[in-house]
């Protein structure tokens, strides 16, 4: 969907080539943009870009935004670029500080030097396993600063305050949007979330691994939505720069995801139960009042119907992997 808001320019998306990225650089090309996508492609995957190719005003630049970027003429800086699932970060947890932190501050640079508006991609996270519910914008967060998810959390947690600093003593005009769980065409199969962990095992036919007694919950906001989300707040009115949550208040547990994802694949296995990972969080559900207010925007896709797109995307996809496998062993 065009937004009527917005100028159009040379927009940067650090990290767009990852799920979120290269949705963006999508719907900043039909908002009239020229897009340079930077990535170092640690987790964005080419696959992601291959319908922009050939896009006459679409750029991809390999790069590792803990490096300095030259200015490359741009006004509005989206910066994605960190591994966004546990499995991800926690692969490396030195290498994602260095990306939240550094890539902050470089881009804040970039920003500084010409005067781009730069937009950080901030979590949920950074509420930590909260103890306010639901989690508004004011709320500081129960995070554990030494735990194995720290260097997300805390990782993110600091960039907010570069952001806010740039700000503050560099007249840097930013935003803040902490995005809660999203999900849609394009994620990942072995990222690790939920949703994924979830068809990818009912097309395969596996049970559903639930951590825990599945009673936690999460409010899984739709692709198209949040991107929407992001977008309505780069061109928000200057005022805006406080962090904004983005994400759906439509809770939901881990069964009723559970559930939501059987009856769209039609698949029948059971539920298997695991241990709950160290530090994730009991509830996790966003105050999007804020948003309501200032953006006028609020999630418009269902659970069930988001799901229900998901599904067909991760079976096309799996389709197309079998094809290809059947046409290596025949060759």
């Amino acid at each position: 969907m065009k937004n009527d808001m917005a100028e159009t320019g040379r927009a940067l998306v650090a990290g767009g080539a990852g799920f979120l990225g290269s949705h963006l650089c999508t719907r900043l090309l039909i908002d009239g943009w020229e897009v340079i996508c930077v990535d170092n492609f640690q987790t964005g995957r080419a696959g992601n870009l291959a319908a922009l190719a050939d896009h006459p005003r679409f750029t991809v630049l390999r790069h590792d935004v803990v490096e300095p970027l030259g200015d490359l003429g741009v006004t509005r800086i989206y910066n994605l670029a960190c591994p966004a699932s546990p499995a991800q970060y926690q692969a490396d947890p030195i290498k994602t500080l260095r990306t939240c932190l550094l890539g902050a501050m470089q881009l804040l640079e970039l920003g500084r030097r010409t005067g781009a508006r730069v937009l950080q991609a901030s979590t949920s996270e950074v509420y930590g396993d909260p103890l306010q519910h639901p989690q508004r914008e004011g709320y500081w967060g129960h995070v554990n600063p030494v735990g194995p998810r720290a260097c997300y959390d805390e990782g993110k947690r600091c960039a907010e305050t570069l952001f806010m600093e740039y700000e503050h003593r560099e007249g840097v005009e930013i935003r803040i949007a902490r995005i809660f769980n999203t999900y849609g065409p394009k994620m990942s199969p072995n990222d690790g979330r939920v949703v994924s962990n979830f068809i990818s095992q009912a097309l395969a036919g596996k049970p559903l691994t639930i951590y825990g007694d599945g009673t936690q919950t999460r409010s899984l906001c739709y692709v198209d939505d949040l991107i929407d989300g992001l977008v309505r707040l780069m061109e928000s009115p200057a005022e805006i720069s406080q962090p904004v949550n983005l994400g759906n208040p439509v809770e939901l547990s881990m069964l009723d995801i559970a559930d939501l994802v059987l009856a769209s694949t039609g698949a029948q296995v059971p539920l298997t139960h695991q241990d709950l990972p160290v530090d994730d969080p009991a509830h996790r559900c966003p105050d999007i009042s804020l948003a309501q207010r200032c953006l006028g925007w609020n999630p418009t896709v269902s659970p069930a119907e988001g799901i229900a797109r998901t599904v067909a995307y991760f079976s096309a996809e799996a389709q197309k992997a079998s094809v290809r496998r059947r046409s290596l062993a025949n060759a």
